[in-house]
């Protein structure tokens, strides 16, 4: 999605060439995150292709006519594939590179260089590659895969259906190909002709035929689409499809994703290989590899959602016959030969995937299918935050990681995310991953060993701090945060910000001769938001001076600065319930798109996974932001602060965004979801309100979010999670000035459904 360079291979036997891998360029703003799909023969003898220079310097690539894939007592059936995850980062094209040629063997300029790097590599032939990268055909800028064999390019498709919505803008730097099953010929920059022996090759949408079956690709948001390329593909006769990825991670994502693949080869037979980026690529999206291998809607093969590999590959063996007999049904055959359509142009080589020498080896056979491996929810935070952590700390140069706790949930959150992070990396390190182990030699520092339990690295890179008052902040939050940071082995620091408050308290004091009050004290609202946010302020300015002094004062060899994590959550930033400038501003925030409901899973989840019984405390206490004094008679409450339920707020958010509802929209869906009136199941926990509370509600909600809107152009750059966060920079542009809500047009018609509701009611009960 929005990611060029995506590609397959299909191997012969040759002993330089075990291992195959899916590659990936980096192109214009975005690297391509890498993935890879591999084709392979068992041990089958290389296919020689001493036509290819001949075919590819006339007009033409001659085409595969025959539409029947040959049987098996005339060739094998057998066929090895593979699927590939690279962790790529962006614009990093020399370490891509490496990457892509590394799991083979084991903008625009810069990618035609790096393809020619890897045209004269020998140790890549016999090998088809299918690369992915921008391409500038009669100046249109296409998303291409650039398909070789030998050192030679054997066909350019470009990209058909780009992605557009949420997290990206993939038609800002590329126009989709709209010929479907048509190709023209391309005129190769004067650096590849020289390797290709020509000056044109064949541009567009086609397909690939070898002498036992007949291959294409389609590309990551085309799988997505409604008539998938895989769809008619399939129907003229193509048996293997490959997808290379750049699909993001959000929360149960994995699941919908996997019935899509299910789907591309479950009504019409086939095989697919997807393939997806990797990791962290340098913004708020974290990829989640997770490649897998499938044949007629069963998985095969499938890799780790979540690792610190830098790659990563899947293989299976896969019987064509499979598919054929599949494809058998009366249906599907009236389908395919009704088709009016017109077929793919087949460009044609003579390189085999299967041997029928291999079919006779009766140690092998096709690999049988599994159960799909998802993670709960709270897993995929605990290991998607640990990661995207791990990748950003470690490329940014830090010297380690600092979070505010505050005693309560969300800041024991991205605690729990950051312990996490520190279980995976040592997993990584007894396993014996390289890079892993280069990146902690470079953090931990304190010591001339390499630290050898989470505890251990926890408490050389991370830092917490508890910055409290002494008349607004109680016993209980500081010995939580107390607790929680000697059970992960953090560096803790607890101190008390009274000094600083009083002195910019008494600046008003002196300056403009007023003395501000709480409100328990009598002050008004706007006296009591002021000195709430001086604390608040007071509290992000001493953080950040923290965590620039920690690593001197701590005698780290180096020194440097650390990392400030955020801790708001998705709902106070749809609510606004935050200060803006306070400690919701950091340098990242791996929960800011993830609702207190699942940041409850995950403590729960990490007080026994993580043997944690200090996070108990924190699921039992009630939120609060500890900003106004503490009495007998009065305890801050955010949820009473904000006059909704955090469970409520995630109700709105994913109204708003995912199902696209504006206030009224969201009334006229809540009144009958809300309804007091309604059956109920003894477990259901919505609220159970009257028409006319159920307006307030929604009142609130939008007029709270239309006037602090303008917080979000300053919110922390936050993991992506979930399909609702708000994050204005480039996932949900809105405006951030808006008209008052009490006087819109969509308040006024609440007004008057709430009216025939409540006349309705009238007439029913008299």
């Amino acid at each position: 999605m929005g990611r060029a360079m995506r590609g397959i291979f299909m191997k012969g036997k040759d002993p330089r060439l075990d291992q195959a891998a899916y590659l990936d360029f980096p192109c214009l703003k975005r690297n391509c995150g890498l993935a890879l799909s591999v084709i392979s023969s068992f041990g089958a003898r290389c296919a020689t292709f001493k036509s290819i220079s001949h075919t590819l310097g006339s007009p033409r690539i001659s085409t595969y006519e025959n539409t029947t894939i040959g049987t098996a007592d005339e060739m094998g059936h057998l066929v090895t594939v593979a699927g590939c995850a690279l962790r790529q980062w962006v614009l990093d094209f020399e370490g891509n590179t490496a990457r892509i040629i590394r799991s083979i063997k084991d903008l625009y300029l810069h990618c035609w260089e790096m393809l020619v790097r890897i045209l004269q590599d020998d140790g890549l032939h016999n090998v088809i590659l299918d690369i992915g990268m921008p391409v500038q055909h009669r100046n249109v800028r296409y998303n291409c895969r650039i398909i070789c064999l030998n050192g030679k390019i054997l066909l350019v498709r470009p990209k058909m259906w780009l992605a557009g919505s949420g997290n990206y803008y993939e038609q800002r730097y590329f126009t989709p190909w709209m010929k479907p099953r048509q190709t023209e010929q391309y005129h190769l920059p004067r650096r590849l002709q020289k390797f290709q022996g020509a000056t044109h090759v064949t541009f567009g949408d086609a397909v690939i035929s070898t002498p036992d079956t007949c291959l294409a690709a389609e590309t990551c948001e085309e799988l997505f689409t409604p008539d998938a390329p895989h769809n008619s593909m399939g129907l003229d006769g193509v048996e293997v499809f490959t997808n290379s990825s750049g699909s993001h991670w959000t929360l149960r994502k994995l699941g919908l994703r996997l019935q899509l693949i299910q789907e591309a080869t479950r009504k019409s037979g086939g095989v697919y290989i997807y393939s997806n980026e990797a990791g962290a690529s340098g913004d708020r999206l974290f990829f989640d590899a997770s490649a897998m291998i499938l044949v007629n809607g069963e998985i095969v093969a499938q890799g780790s959602q979540f690792s610190l590999k830098e790659v990563e590959v899947v293989t299976a063996t896969v019987d064509l016959e499979e598919v054929r007999a599949y494809r058998s049904s009366a249906s599907r055959g009236l389908q395919a030969a009704a088709k009016s359509t017109g077929s793919y142009e087949r460009i044609q080589t003579a390189f085999a995937l299967s041997s029928d020498e291999e079919d006779l080896d009766l140690r092998r056979g096709p690999s049988r299918s599994l159960e799909p491996r998802l993670h709960a929810p709270e897993e995929e935070i605990a290991l998607g935050a640990g990661c995207w952590l791990w990748d950003y700390l470690r490329r940014s140069g830090a010297a380690g990681l600092l979070v505010p706790l505050s005693g309560g949930i969300d800041s024991c959150a991205t605690a729990a995310c950051v312990f996490s992070m520190c279980r995976v990396v040592i997993g990584e390190m007894q396993s014996g991953n390289e890079q892993v182990i280069k990146d902690v030699k470079r953090l931990a520092r304190f010591s001339e060993h390499l630290p050898e339990t989470a505890q251990d690295l926890c408490h050389q890179i991370f830092h917490t701090i508890y910055l409290g008052m002494s008349r607004q902040s109680s016993k209980d939050t500081r010995q939580r945060a107390k607790d929680l940071s000697a059970a992960i082995g953090a560096y803790h620091v607890d101190l008390d910000i009274d000094e600083i408050y009083e002195a910019q308290r008494n600046l008003i004091v002196n300056t403009l001769d007023f003395e501000p009050k709480f409100k328990v004290e009598g002050g008004t609202n706007t006296e009591n938001l002021v000195l709430q946010n001086i604390q608040a302020r007071s509290r992000m300015v001493t953080a950040y001076e923290f965590a620039q002094i920690l690593p001197t004062t701590r005698k780290r060899p180096g020194g440097g600065g650390l990392l400030v994590l955020g801790s708001a959550n998705v709902g106070e930033s749809l609510r606004g319930y935050l200060t803006k400038y306070d400690c919701s501003s950091a340098d990242i925030n791996p929960i800011g798109a993830i609702d207190k409901q699942d940041l409850k899973r995950l403590i729960a989840w990490a007080e026994k996974e993580f043997e944690l019984p200090c996070l108990h405390e924190f699921l039992t206490a009630v939120p609060t932001a500890e900003l106004e004094p503490i009495t007998e008679s009065y305890t801050q409450s955010d949820e009473q602060d904000m006059g909704l339920s955090y469970n409520e707020l995630t109700v709105f958010g994913r109204l708003r965004k995912e199902h696209k509802l504006g206030p009224f929209g969201t009334f006229q869906r809540l009144v009958h979801e809300w309804s007091d009136e309604g059956p109920r199941a003894t477990e259901d926990t919505r609220p159970a309100l009257k028409p006319r509370e159920v307006a307030e509600k929604v009142k609130r909600f939008f007029h709270y979010y239309a006037i602090n809107r303008h917080k979000m152009t300053t919110l922390t750059p936050s993991l992506h999670s979930n399909d609702y966060s708000p994050d204005d920079n480039r996932f949900d542009q809105r405006p951030f000035l808006y008209p008052p809500q009490y006087d819109s047009w969509a308040f006024k018609k609440i007004d008057e459904e709430v009216e025939k509701y409540e006349k309705l009611h009238d007439r029913k009960h008299k």
